[in-house]
């Protein structure tokens, strides 16, 4: 199987629960604190790699006492790490607040995270061209994402865009992605401004994307495709404990599937499983299923995926 190729952060998660989420000004008691090895890129690797598919991690990390935490993390969760890099300084951190309901409210500091750069890639370049898919989120420098875009259109690789945090994105990074996976959240952000009918999913079209999926959480997700396509894909009833890596198990688990040889509705439908068992758990790499726990709950309802 070719790997799975992902190009993104590396964060150590500080995460606190409480009854609700603060409010501006508003100073709060939280009832526990964890850390979790975390980065929307970390996240996804290790996705990728407890669903059994080969799995490799482009990033950075600090030279801080988090550093090596993270790399032996990931290690652990099967994750080819020999290509990540140490930087000098602090690594990423993301300090979390998630509330009662399992809904959270994340500040992302980069660190090490800002030094994955085109420079970095280049000497990467095997690696790279080795990939079935790769997957990038928007934690790292955007340049890096941009250059990333052109390398996996000239190489014919499909590229998997996370766009969080949201920001303001060049139309030519847009049309060079094979998925672009917003929330609804994120979608309204890129929606803004953009002529076309009315709706977030009308107005993203117009924009050059030619694949995507809007991820809604425990409503489910919609699945839009150049060819035509438009499936909405039911979520999987759960009580959510923490929706902290949901998006990142949705991603990991898509790719996995589409590279197994599933139709994309049938690859959202396995990825909807793996995000639903991802929100009854705590913490983000924590909480990451394997490939057996998302067949059983496929299974469960009644669902059997085939192949095209």
């Amino acid at each position: 199987m070719k790997p799975i190729v992902v190009v993104g952060s590396i964060n150590m998660d500080l995460v606190s629960h409480a009854q609700h989420l603060p409010r501006p000004g508003e100073t709060i008691v939280g009832t526990s604190f964890h850390l979790h090895s975390g980065g929307k890129g970390a996240n996804q690797a290790v996705a990728v790699a407890r669903l059994g598919h080969p799995s490799i991690l482009l990033g950075k990390i600090g030279s801080d006492a988090f550093g090596q935490q993270l790399l032996d993390t990931l290690r652990d969760y099967g994750v080819d790490t020999q290509h990540i890099e140490i930087s000098n300084g602090s690594s990423g951190t993301a300090t979390i607040v998630v509330d009662e309901a399992g809904e959270n409210c994340i500040v992302v500091t980069p660190g090490a995270n800002l030094e994955v750069t085109p420079h970095y890639l280049r000497g990467k370049m095997d690696v790279l061209r080795s990939a079935g898919m790769v997957l990038a989120q928007l934690e790292i420098p955007l340049p890096t994402v941009e250059w990333l875009a052109r390398v996996c259109e000239e190489s014919g690789i499909p590229l998997i865009l996370d766009p969080a945090p949201a920001r303001l994105l060049p139309q030519s990074l847009l049309s060079r992605v094979a998925w672009f996976t917003p929330n609804e959240t994120e979608a309204v952000f890129y929606a803004q401004g953009l002529s076309g009918e009315d709706g977030v999913m009308s107005k993203l079209q117009t924009s050059g994307i030619r694949n995507l999926i809007l991820k809604r959480g425990p409503e489910g997700a919609m699945l839009v495709a150049a060819d035509g396509l438009q499936h909405w894909i039911e979520a999987f009833p759960v009580s959510a404990l923490d929706s902290t890596a949901a998006g990142d198990a949705f991603n990991g688990a898509f790719a996995v599937a589409m590279l197994r040889g599933y139709a994309p509705v049938e690859s959202a439908r396995f990825a909807a499983a793996a995000a639903a068992i991802s929100v009854t758990r705590e913490g983000a790499q924590p909480s990451l299923p394997t490939g057996e726990e998302t067949e059983e709950l496929l299974q469960l309802h009644g669902i059997t995926l085939t192949s095209q």
